[in-house]
């Protein structure tokens, strides 16, 4: 499946909570954060990346 997020901004996305590094989730549907687990959406591929 083709990365929704570009690349270049994948690399700098964090969790607004603990500041650790997210990942895709959900077959790329959604990013999940390493540390605290805290799941976040993708619409129209933008991460909503609210705590």
């Amino acid at each position: 499946m083709k990365d929704l997020i570009p690349e270049d901004l994948y690399k700098i996305l964090a969790c607004p909570l603990c500041k650790s590094e997210v990942k895709y989730y959900n077959n790329k549907k959604s990013l999940i954060c390493n540390k605290c687990k805290k799941i976040y959406n993708i619409r129209n591929g933008i991460p909503v990346l609210l705590p």
